[in-house]
């Protein structure tokens, strides 16, 4: 075993530094025996270096986080500070002195991944980003691994355990959105401004790195669709458990029937109870992935949190190191596919159509045509009225974004349609 130590520069140490820095320290022996020679925290840089960090020595602590990856006897760089600048350029720069990267950073990864990558390969280091995705859950590692020689054709998944505590609330109380945020920022869920979640940009940064990930193709951040859930409401519930359905905030990366092309996005969705992301609760994340050879695996884990991220942070650590005394790489960015990346009017699947209309003969013959002009199948129709009002819900068959929104568009121009009170898809049959 190397007697030398392995050093490590700790950039940020917020929630997931400092919990990266404690099992360093606590785990130490045991990351010794793991690795075959021990690991040091060598520097770790902050913003606000007078704040108290138990555990850590005040001597590591520097403002100066470029010069800490340059001092050129760094093995590894944890990049744990999140956003774009000055992220990107602290990592190129860990490169070209020489250290590897594990970085946590999903919305650099999901914009820029492949440029990062370039650099790891131009100078011959590792970029590992497990935690970016779903914290302590093992996603990335199998889709580049344990499934590299299998055929990836959907990734379906729950990636932001905020925005699923509160669907979850709502679902199970009857809760409205505004009182499920509200109980979600007393727990510590959600964040004192929570729109990078509840607008789906957090979920549709790590749907962009699983879909690259999963189709060995370059998708970034703007090929995905994106659909926030502030609008889903109690009615919304109502009517997916009247389908026998919930309604959660999903990732989906699709490889075309075809094969020719990938589509990735995120919005609400109802899925069957009978699926198994349908019974994910509170604040838990799961991924559904589904293959040509190992058919339909589940992940599933705690996805967000100090201890879940550090934990899928020391394990890149580990293997990181591990290639290091070895003198190899692991994996980079697979994209030889190159499959080209779809619009959202490609995506096929089935929706839910809740129509406040006139409550009077033909209403529903006017509905049904215009739906049938369009080439939208209707599966099923439910109609309830009163005092000259009613409500129509309509759930298609399988049908293209694109043909549902002149559907749509048309509804609105009927004299005897009031109004299109909520659009859904259903996903997950």
């Amino acid at each position: 075993m190397r007697t030398r130590p392995l050093k490590v520069a700790l950039l940020g140490c917020g929630v997931v530094g400092s919990e990266v820095a404690r099992i360093m320290t606590t785990h130490a022996d045991d990351l010794t025996a793991r690795i075959g020679a021990p690991v040091e925290l060598a520097g770790v840089a902050v913003r606000r270096p007078s704040k108290v960090r138990e555990g850590i020595d005040p001597a590591l602590i520097t403002t100066d986080a470029t010069a800490l990856v340059k001092r050129g006897d760094i093995d590894v760089v944890v990049e744990v500070i999140g956003g774009i600048e000055p992220a990107r350029a602290l990592i190129t720069t860990a490169f070209e002195h020489g250290a590897s990267v594990v970085s946590a950073n999903k919305a650099l990864l999901a914009q820029d991944g492949a440029a990062l990558h370039a650099a790891a390969e131009q100078h011959g280091r590792d970029l590992y980003y497990e935690a970016a995705v779903a914290g302590a859950i093992p996603l990335i590692r199998p889709l580049r691994e344990s499934l590299a020689g299998d055929k990836v054709n959907r990734v379906l998944g729950i990636v932001n355990g905020t925005t699923n505590f509160i669907l979850d609330k709502m679902d199970s109380t009857g809760a409205g959105y505004q009182e499920a945020l509200d109980e979600a920022t007393a727990l510590g869920y959600a964040e004192a401004d929570p729109t990078a979640d509840v607008e789906g940009f957090d979920a549709a940064a790590k749907a962009a790195i699983l879909a690259g990930i999963a189709f060995h193709t370059r998708v970034r951040l703007d090929d995905v669709y994106r659909e926030g859930m502030t609008e889903v409401t109690a009615a919304d519930f109502a009517s997916a458990k009247e389908m026998g359905c919930t309604i959660k905030l999903l990732a989906i990366c699709e490889r075309a029937a075809d094969g020719g092309s990938v589509t990735a996005r995120v919005h609400p969705a109802m899925i069957p109870l009978s699926h198994p992301l349908a019974s994910v609760r509170g604040a838990y994340n799961a991924v559904f992935v589904e293959s040509d050879a190992s058919g339909q695996l589940m992940f599933y884990g705690p996805g967000a949190g100090g201890s879940p991220t550090a934990s899928a942070v020391l394990g890149d650590l580990v293997a990181v190191c591990r290639n290091r005394l070895s003198g190899a790489t692991g994996p980079g960015e697979s994209a030889y596919a190159a499959l080209p990346v779809s619009g959202m009017g490609d995506v096929v699947t089935r929706y839910h159509i809740s129509l406040d209309v006139a409550d009077k003969p033909g209403v529903l013959a006017q509905v049904a045509t215009v739906f049938a002009e369009h080439g939208v199948s209707i599966d099923t129709v439910r109609q309830q009225g009163k005092d000259g009002e009613a409500s129509l819900v309509v759930v298609t068959h399988r049908a293209s974004d694109a043909a549902l929104g002149g559907t749509v568009e048309a509804l609105r121009k009927l004299d005897t349609v009031r109004g299109v009170a909520s659009i859904m898809r259903v996903e997950g049959e």
